[in-house]
């Protein structure tokens, strides 16, 4: 059987059956076990992982159906990667109006997470750009779901991690661009008060901002980083050329490359990487959203433990408080983050019952697994994002408790209401527990 794990490699699980179809009209197997869907893998933890259970793997299902190029509304199957989509789209003068740090993701993924990204102060998640889709049930009922149509099933399956029955297709719109390539600045920021100064000041003029983080940085130099905006490059400014060559690592490495030497190196480099404070350029539009996507299988840099990683996102009025909090104990534990990345999420409203994307800041770290140290590393900073009134993503998430969740998602026990009966994970056998 082929393996089917998640992005970050912990926990081990396997599933006891797989089903893979290769056209929408045929039926969920009938199972006593507990069903899931399983996407491109790409999920960090134990959300897309169903164990002892019988995962339906969509990646058959990989069919554009139907495009408008005047509108831009594409219709596709649930198994299409966005990779797919901007091979098809770019050239024809459109973009995902909303992408997250990985092109291979599939569409029925994105969807089931409510997948963000460097825009969301701008246009909210996937799935507000989500129109309808089809949704195939254990009682073999297919539903379309739309905001006019099963609205209930509609916000329950956006970030509903794949729990309410299969995406066979579904329908998105696209956002028009003039060229394939980005108008970018980096920034070089001394610590945590200017990323916030710099994140407010770039809101209004720039589409996309992130920022990555020294994890390690400690004292005056706590949150220093590097600042990176941009917008979609006009019809007038010249294409850059593609994206280089990829690299990557063929096996599994016995121990982890990241750890405190290499790190501590890395982040020295990569914040002093440009000599001016601030930089403009225009790049090819891959590197610029996707830039691990130029490393193939980056996740064996962790060894054969794998890694963890925390995301959080913590409201506006404990912002500054929080994310200080969360870099003091990083940076005192010393093990770090060489992806390290902060930004602002706008106001938009959720688009889903269980979407994670909500107003205030959001911060994301990996891990090297070193077993019970870094449990505990990371349920610290349970304690500060909890104490904040924030939240853990469950895309990334492979070791938060039930409680927490509970109190991250408080309309948990409405979204049970949409389960489709046949359907579990390892992630919501964990967390929906009560005592």
């Amino acid at each position: 059987m082929t393996q089917y794990g998640s992005w970050g490699r912990y926990p081990n699980l396997a599933p006891a059956a797989v089903s893979r179809p290769h056209w929408r009209d045929e039926p969920l197997p009938d199972t006593a076990s507990p069903m899931l869907a399983y996407g491109n893998g790409r999920s960090y933890g134990d959300s897309c992982l169903n164990d002892h259970g019988v995962l339906r793997d969509m990646r058959g299902l990989d069919r554009l159906i139907a495009f408008d190029p005047a509108t831009g509304i594409l219709r596709c199957e649930s198994g299409v990667l966005l990779a797919d989509i901007l091979r098809f789209a770019v050239p024809r003068g459109w973009f995902p109006a909303v992408t997250p740090g990985t092109r291979f993701v599939t569409i029925g993924g994105a969807i089931a997470n409510d997948v963000h990204g460097k825009n969301h102060h701008r246009t909210g998640t996937f799935g507000q750009h989500v129109l309808r889709f089809a949704l195939q049930r254990s009682d073999h009922t297919t539903l379309l779901c739309a905001p006019d149509e099963n609205p209930g099933l509609f916000g329950a399956t956006i970030g509903g991690l794949g729990l309410t029955g299969v995406i066979l297709w579904a329908e998105i719109q696209l956002r028009r661009i003039a060229n394939t390539a980005m108008a970018t600045e980096t920034i070089r920021f001394p610590d945590i008060d200017a990323f916030f100064d710099l994140s407010h000041e770039s809101d209004q003029d720039y589409e996309y901002t992130v920022a990555w983080i020294d994890c390690l940085a400690k004292g005056a130099s706590l949150g220093r980083g590097l600042f990176l905006r941009g917008n979609h490059a006009t019809a007038q400014d010249k294409p850059p050329p593609g994206p280089g060559r990829v690299f990557g690592f063929p096996t599994e490495l016995p121990f982890p490359l990241v750890n405190a030497v290499t790190l501590r190196a890395f982040n020295q480099l990569h914040y002093h990487r440009q000599r001016a404070q601030s930089q403009r350029k225009l790049m090819h539009y891959e590197p610029f959203f996707y830039p691990l996507d130029g490393i193939r299988n980056w996740n064996r840099l962790y060894g054969r433990n794998g890694f963890l990683q925390y995301q959080c996102v913590v409201p506006p009025e404990t912002a500054k408080p929080s994310i200080r909090a969360l870099l003091e104990a990083t940076a005192a534990a010393g093990t770090g983050s060489f992806l390290a990345v902060l930004k602002n999420f706008g106001q938009h409203p959720a688009a889903g019952l269980l979407s994670f994307a909500r107003p205030g800041t959001t911060f994301a770290l990996d891990f090297p697994n070193r077993g019970q140290p870094t449990l505990d590393l990371l349920a610290q900073l349970d304690r500060i994002t909890a104490a904040a009134g924030g939240a853990v993503y469950p895309a990334k998430d492979a070791r938060m408790s039930a409680p927490h969740f509970q109190q991250y998602f408080p309309r948990w026990r409405e979204f049970q209401n949409y389960i489709d009966p046949n359907f579990s994970s390892s992630f919501w056998r964990r967390v929906s527990r009560t005592a």
